[in-house]
């Protein structure tokens, strides 16, 4: 079961052979990193955060921060050795075998799935209450802003049809082809972090010591499976970076991947990570963040309906916690009404590319699994004219929807994070495997002290997870269930490893041309 290894040379040449043009720098690539991760955790699970965590938002920040780096700098040095497509799925197929990469591989797809779900459900935040609220005066119902489902949505809520719809439309984009050009993808970064700097610029002059006490009113750890606490929220807060490996896909368009790609992975969470404690303390320091209290001393639950019914009541109408455009919020509350509203139109403008490259990423890990013979061929199906791979464009699309439609942002980054944090600890194994296994293979970046990086992105990782909502850690392992049922009914049979296929010529993909938010298209001459 674990002797199905791709030889490294195998991807290498593949890859060479099917190389997209080389056209991505140092800058262009954080630019790239830094527009994945800024989007709705920090836009919209500011609120979900403190619930958690109260003040000690900061902390979960600075945790989920930390982990990341220690993770990316594992990413930096197997992404420079493998400069292929196909992430962290490719780099444990070329290290531990075809079973535990089509482990890493269907967990990736639920990440990027449920993330785009996630976002889709904090630009629903947005529109409702920046563009139709504010703006024109329209006050859409809760049984058409909300989901119904348990842990989620305020009471009354049926269906989240912003949600869905723009879910349903960047689908569609995505399925026809839209390029987005470099040009265009600094240029959303930009609306981004300024949105962000006249956030912090507008609200650090207005914190107040005294809205900091208590900093851990849930305590540091709130208890395995509760999800509050400084580390719960951090486990939570862990979507506000998820993105950031989304560079790493990007290395074979990337010049000098050996140096490149370390530096756009680590600069950009670098820049995140201050970034992001810096919005937290503007935003708890000028109006208070403090959870609202359950009658058990510990937070009510982010996004039930629980908390749903406290928000309702007027002494709590203005609380941070009770916002579902949160950093719009603060600063309507502090009088800049104004730029308030400009902040929810940058999240509005913005938030739609961070869906794009999300579903891409998805379709993207779909493509290379059925490459590899692990799915069918025919869910790869390239359009005739379109060139793009429609069919599982359209299953996920779909399914991205439907999670939109009718489950809680909170709940879906949990959900989100259990899958990539498997992801990222796999990325460390196959790290220390390849140390081990090819100490010769040329490596233009080490990964500092991998001894000890290593074993902490793992020990990160786990710590994490078993920090998570109960509800969430067990989705994980259910859907391991259900891919274990489709790889031993399916892909074990049609591996092309296991038929004695390491390279792979499928003339209908080579026409297809991804279309990354950031990336040139490939030279076609």
């Amino acid at each position: 079961m674990f002797g199905r290894v791709k030889p490294l040379g195998a991807i290498l040449e593949t890859a060479e052979k099917k190389s997209l043009h080389r056209t991505l720098g140092a800058f262009q690539l954080m630019l790239f990193g830094i527009g994945c991760v800024i989007g709705t955790g920090i836009f919209v699970l500011t609120a979900a955060g403190a619930q958690k965590a109260g003040p000690g938002l900061m902390l979960a920040f600075t945790i989920a921060g930390a982990i990341c780096i220690v993770a990316a700098l594992c990413y930096a040095e197997i992404a420079a050795m493998v400069p292929v497509a196909g992430s962290a799925y490719t780099y444990t197929y070329a290290t531990m075998g075809e079973f535990l990469a089509w482990t890493v591989g269907w967990s990736l797809v639920l990440e990027y799935a449920v993330a785009a779900s996630a976002v889709s459900v904090g630009w629903s935040g947005y529109f409702s209450g920046t563009i139709l609220n504010e703006f024109l005066g329209i006050h859409l119902p809760a049984s058409l802003s909300a989901g119904p489902l348990a842990l989620g949505g305020a009471p009354g809520g049926v269906i989240n049809l912003p949600a869905l719809v723009i879910a349903l439309l960047v689908t569609w984009l995505l399925m026809i082809g839209t390029r987005e050009s470099a040009w265009f993808n600094a240029a959303l970064v930009a609306i981004k972090v300024t949105a962000l700097t006249a956030f912090v610029i507008l609200t650090l002059p207005e914190t107040e010591a005294a809205r900091f006490n208590p900093f851990l009113p849930a305590g540091v750890f709130g208890g395995l499976g509760t999800g509050v606490g400084a580390v719960g929220a951090a486990a939570t807060m862990f979507f506000a970076y998820v993105g950031f490996d989304a560079v790493s896909t990007a290395a074979e368009e990337t010049k000098n991947p050996q140096r490149n790609v370390p530096i756009g992975l680590v600069g950009s969470l670098l820049f995140c990570t201050v970034f992001y404690i810096l919005v937290s303390a503007g935003a708890i320091g000028s109006i208070g963040g403090q959870p609202i209290m359950g009658p058990n001393g510990v937070p009510f639950p982010a996004g039930s309906e629980e908390l749903a019914r406290q928000c309702a009541m007027p002494q709590y109408a203005q609380y941070l916690v009770c916002s579902d455009e949160a950093l719009a919020h603060v600063l309507r509350v502090l009088g800049h009404g104004t730029i308030g509203n400009m902040l929810g139109i940058a999240a509005f403008v913005a938030l739609p590319s961070v869906i794009l490259i999300l579903l891409f990423g998805q379709t993207r890990i779909f493509f290379v699994m059925a490459r590899d013979g692990l799915l069918p061929d025919r869910l790869a199906a390239v359009h005739p004219k379109w060139k793009t791979p429609y069919v599982v464009t359209v299953i996920t699309g779909s399914v991205v929807a439907v999670g939109a439609a009718f489950l809680p942002v909170g709940q879906l980054a949990d959900i989100s994070n259990a899958g990539t944090l498997y992801a990222f600890m796999m990325v460390a194994i196959a790290v220390m495997i390849l140390r081990r296994r090819s100490p010769d293979f040329p490596r233009n970046f080490r990964t500092p002290a991998l001894w000890l990086v290593g074993p902490a992105t793992i020990a990160g990782c786990i710590f994490l997870f078993v920090n998570l909502p109960t509800a969430a850690m067990i989705v994980l392992p259910t859907w391991a269930v259900i891919g274990f049922a489709v790889y031993f009914g399916y892909g074990r049979r049609h591996s092309h490893v296991g038929l004695g296929h390491f390279e792979v010529h499928e003339p209908e993909y080579a026409d297809i041309e991804p279309d990354i938010p950031g990336i040139a298209d490939r030279d076609r001459s």
